[in-house]
């Protein structure tokens, strides 16, 4: 573990000092990690007292071409990206992303640090490895192949010494390196679960890597807790049609006590207490297995569609049974999300398009991941594609494919696009609502002729497409203001799914407890206080699932070596809510005599008038006042005004 920049940077100076003065670095100053590259950075010739940092970027040119060879990295990693971004933002820092030489992609900032970190070329093109701007943590993660966090004076040279970063390598499905996602700020602003941000993070860019490709291949999803597969968290492993282990994700990996770089020569019963034909004739269903080292997980494969019909499981036809496990593992105990599973489940046999509707983070990807699953195209792929996180000029080339040579920099092999990536299983459009209006007629055309012409080709493709899509607005509002086409809304609308608001759920705290298990795993037991518990039923979560994500993982990166959260390791942006509340500028309404009304008497009064207004039903007046309905129980008997209510 890295030292903070407070409680060791004259330790630091002093190993500083001594590695350049007489070339010796005592034991214990510094990390073995930090050791190991000043060493390195040495041998390289990199200049340590150079306060102006050499001027290393690409040219645009160069640039364009790099983006070109990694815009499958890049489109797994841009809306990861985005959303950690919303986690660490205001906090003088950048989320960037790097290939496997060390020059960045892409990035996203705080304009404020944005500004002073372009000056030592900690932008789009800018080279960061090792040999070039000596120990940094784009450069020594690379090298180090782990995930490495820089502070201050531990940077090489001195024109870096105002950072404080963290980054971790991502790895393909075959355990080899693509490139770099780090946070990079102010080394006075730094914060202490910022690592812990950035390898969950990676985690969800490998395991998109899984979504597609594999098409001959045998993948099975699995997880100690039947709830998450089919999540970004599942463990994804591949195998041979002969039962080879193929390719690992991390969560995999883990489960099974394998190392990423021997892990290619071991079979599927070398792994689990099943024999390898018997996974394929119970493909698609969720098994109950156990691994060879004595771990229960819940599993499911996803075989190639030769494989089903040889063992008679014909695709898309009505004697396969349904298996309606992911759907349910969603039903936590809240009516409206028992109101919105039971309507697709009547649909899953008929692929009717579905329209998802729902604030942003109410898990609508999840949820259609869980329509996929449960559907009669599960063997087959889910593709997905956020329309809100592509650049406009972008999505036509994402979505529809491109030929050889089609623009300016297309890759010479062309791309067959996420349309025909889906060809035979589900795409999932989330954010349909910011499609370009152009777009939408070309989608509107692929949808009504089931077929797609790639940009700048002449060939059409016939596809067999099931169509999820998502959105946060209204249509019909974006359809009044000329934004987006009827005849599209009226195609894409077969059933609306409306998924609730986090306030508005009934089973939010049974939510927060399953999401602490997962990030925990099955190595340590967290619980939740009753303190922090009544504070998440008293939240109005603008921010929805994600944000309750958020500030668990926050809170339990905080949480050191203890076993339950408290008050005292939640974010400050969850707390910031409830001073708001205390603060005498927002104190609310006076009493006749001028006296301002304590929160005890308003809290009281709204919720008199929210029971007056419900005609005393409990749950109707929970739902609108925005909490649980055992906590406005509980308010009740503290108000006294548990009489007449029912």
């Amino acid at each position: 573990m890295q030292l903070s920049p407070q409680s060791g940077s004259s330790t630091i100076d002093q190993a500083r000092s001594q590695f350049f003065s007489n070339g010796i670095l005592p034991a214990g100053l510094v990390s073995e990690t930090i050791a190991r590259s000043w060493q390195r950075s040495l041998a390289n010739g990199v200049q340590a007292d150079n306060k102006q940092a050499a001027f290393t970027v690409l040219s645009q040119h160069a640039l364009h071409d790099l983006t070109t060879q990694n815009h499958v990295l890049l489109e797994n990693s841009r809306p990861v990206m985005e959303n950690l971004y919303e986690q660490i933002q205001d906090t003088s820092s950048m989320v960037i992303l790097a290939d496997k030489t060390g020059v960045i992609l892409h990035s996203i900032g705080d304009m404020d640090f944005s500004n002073r970190a372009d000056l030592v070329s900690l932008r789009s093109g800018g080279i960061w490895s090792e040999e070039i701007q000596g120990t940094n943590a784009i450069g020594t993660a690379l090298i180090e192949q782990m995930p490495v966090r820089i502070t201050g004076v531990e940077h090489f040279t001195t024109a870096n010494g105002f950072l404080s970063c963290s980054a971790s390598p991502v790895f393909d499905p075959y355990g080899n390196v693509l490139g770099i996602l780090d946070v990079s700020g102010d080394c006075l602003a730094s914060q202490q679960h910022t690592m812990a941000l950035v390898r969950i993070s990676t985690q969800q860019i490998e395991n998109q890597m899984f979504a597609t490709g594999f098409t001959t291949d045998i993948i099975l999803h699995f997880h100690s807790r039947p709830e998450f597969i089919g999540s970004l968290y599942e463990a994804l492993a591949v195998f041979s049609m002969d039962g080879k282990l193929k390719a690992a994700n991390r969560s995999a990996l883990l489960h099974l006590g394998l190392d990423r770089y021997r892990y290619q020569q071991v079979d599927f019963t070398d792994l689990f207490s099943l024999r390898f034909d018997m996974l394929l004739v119970q493909a698609r269903q969720l098994l109950k297995l156990r691994t060879n080292n004595g771990v229960p997980i819940f599993a499911r494969a996803r075989v190639p569609l030769a494989t089903t019909r040889a063992t008679g499981l014909q695709h898309g036809t009505n004697s396969r049974p349904t298996d309606l496990s992911a759907l349910e593992a969603l039903n936590l105990g809240d009516s409206s999300m028992r109101q919105a599973i039971d309507r697709v489940r009547k649909v899953l046999k008929h692929d009717i398009p579905v329209l998802l509707e729902g604030e942003s983070g109410t898990g609508k990807e999840l949820f259609a991941r869980a329509m996929h699953v449960c559907g009669m195209r599960s063997n087959r792929p889910f593709v997905a594609l956020n329309c809100a996180a592509i650049p406009e000029g972008l999505i036509e080339s994402e979505l529809f494919g491109y030929q050889e040579g089609a623009f300016t920099g297309a890759s010479r092999k062309g791309s067959i696009g996420k349309i025909r990536q889906a060809d035979g299983g589900t795409l999932f459009l989330d954010e349909i609502g910011d499609m370009p209006l152009p777009l939408q007629a070309r989608l509107l055309r692929v949808l009504q002729e089931r077929s797609v012409t790639p940009l700048g080709g002449r060939e059409s493709f016939q596809v067999d497409i099931a169509v999820i899509c998502a959105t946060n607005r209204k249509l019909r509002d974006e359809i009044s203001a000329g934004r987006f086409r009827k005849d599209l809304y009226y195609r894409l609308n077969g059933l609306i799914v409306s998924l609730p608001r986090l306030r508005d759920r009934e089973d939010c705290l049974r939510l927060a407890q399953i999401i602490v298990g997962e990030l925990t795993g099955s190595e340590k037991s967290v619980r939740i206080s009753p303190e922090v518990l009544e504070l998440m039923e008293r939240h109005p979560w603008p921010g929805n699932i994600r944000q309750l994500h958020s500030v668990l993982r926050t809170a339990i990166a905080l949480l050191d070596d203890g076993d339950e959260i408290t008050p005292e390791q939640l974010p400050d942006d969850f707390l910031d809510y409830f001073n708001e509340l205390s603060s005498p500028s927002v104190a609310g309404p006076t009493n006749g005599d001028g006296t301002q009304l304590n929160l005890d008497t308003l809290e009281a009064t709204a919720i008199k008038k929210a029971l007056h207004e419900c005609g005393g039903n409990i749950s109707e007046a929970a739902r609108r006042l925005g909490i649980a309905r055992n906590t406005l129980y509980r308010k009740l008997q503290n108000h006294s005004l548990i009489e007449g209510s029912h």
